[in-house]
Formats: structure tokens, sequence, C-alpha cells
């Protein structure tokens, strides 16, 4: 009898120790509300069309109208501007805000297959599309990363600490990527036709994504610490006791 409760008291103890304290969960809670940040302007930069604002000299059509773009990976909208409210400092058209004639249009490249386009230029569509499908991976795997830390706080496991981790870095890995074929599917556009000169510039909604990409490539190494057991710390980290004797 004395063994058979030695034994239950034994587990009941290492059922304790595997449960989250309340320090853990304060910290688990911090970095989800970091990666939470992350998903965030992760929405924000795909759901807007502000990835690149593209601009033609303002004096180009030699009257009173210029012309200005921008797009992201959805959709596009040309605007005309009054040459007048430019400012006269300004060799291009634009600022993008101004207030203008505006026509949005959305991409037919995921239904029909048709291209658009601006200024006699057509953007690369596989670029495009490959932007588009790394961008919603990368949402996918964030939600799966948030439903392993939900998981791991009710629970109060560590084990699903570990792909909350893999799935908020790859997810910010896949931002990072997603933005470097953007641009160079901008790049590629740019060079399709030399007709128009333009001037173009990654707007807001790249920020939103570059800063989403680092926010949360932070909260999976963060996940990954906190995942690691206390023994670890102790073969990594010793104490200064230890390493005096």
């Amino acid at each position: 009898m004395l063994g058979v409760q030695s034994g239950g008291g034994k587990r009941r103890t290492r059922v304790t120790s595997s449960s989250l304290s309340d320090r853990q969960e304060g910290k688990i809670k911090l970095v989800f509300l970091l990666a939470t940040v992350g998903i965030t302007l992760t929405l924000l930069g795909v759901g807007t069309e502000f990835w690149v604002e593209l601009a033609s000299s303002k004096h180009f059509y030699n009257n009173e109208t210029c012309l200005a773009a921008h797009y992201g990976l959805w959709k596009s909208c040309m605007k005309k501007f009054w040459v007048a409210d430019v400012d006269p400092e300004r060799e291009t058209c634009g600022p993008i805000d101004l207030p203008g004639e505006s026509n949005c249009t959305y991409f037919k490249i995921y239904t029909t297959g048709e291209n658009i386009v601006l200024f006699h230029k057509m953007p690369a569509k596989n670029l495009t599309v490959i932007t588009a499908m790394l961008a919603t991976f990368s949402l996918f795997l964030m939600v799966m990363g948030a439903l392993c830390i939900m998981m791991a706080l009710n629970k109060g496991v560590q084990f699903f600490l570990k792909p909350a981790s893999v799935c908020f870095t790859l997810s910010g890995l896949l931002v990072f990527l997603s933005l470097i074929i953007f641009h160079q599917s901008v790049l590629s556009f740019l060079a399709s036709d030399h007709s128009i000169p333009l001037h173009h510039e990654l707007s807001w909604s790249v920020a939103c994504m570059g800063c989403a990409g680092a926010l949360l490539v932070v909260a999976g190494v963060l996940l990954l610490i906190l995942a690691l057991p206390y023994s670890s710390w102790g073969k990594c980290l010793p104490n200064r006791n230890t390493a005096s004797s």
C-alpha cells in the first residue's frame, strides 16, 4: 500500500510540475500580445492596396492634370490630380493622399487570369500570385500559432509553446519573403515598358508588413526560450557557485 501511495504521489508531483506557474503564464501572455500586434499589422498590410505608389512627372502630359497610382495584392487605383494642387517643388505627380479623381479595380488574375495595365505596363502575374500566396499562408501559420498558445494557457502545458514558436517564426520569415518577391515584381513592372518614366516608392502597407515580420520572429524566438525546461538553462548557464568551484 505504501508503495502504491508513493507511486501515486510521484505521479501527482509530475503533473503539478508540468503545469505552468503564474509567472510563466504572465510571460506567455506578454509574448502573445507581441504576436497579436504582429498579426494585426499583417492583416492591415495584406488587406490594403498601398504597397507601392507610382507617379509620373507632373508635366509629362503637358496639360492641367497628372496621373499617379498605387496597388497592393488584390486591388489597384489610378488617381488624377490637378497640377496646380501639386507642390511646386515636387517633380512628380502626387502625393497619393492629395484629393483627386480615383478609379480603383480589383485584380482579376485570381479569377479570370486577366492582368492589370498601369501606365502601359503590366505587373508580373506569377510574382504577384506568389506574393499573395505567401502572405496568405503566413496568416494561416499565425492563426495556428495563436491556437497553440491558447491551448497552452488553457491546459497549462508547455508542450504547445514549441509548435507556436515554429508557426510564428515561419510566418515572420514568410512575410519577409513576400516583401522581397513583391519588390522584385515592382522592379519587373517598371522594366516592362519605358515609354512613361515613373517614380516609385514602397508605401506604408509594406512598412506594416516589415514590422509585423520582425515582431513575429521575435515572438517565435521568445516562445522557444520559454518552452525550454529550466534544467536546460542550468546546463547552459551554470550557477556562479559551480563556476567558482
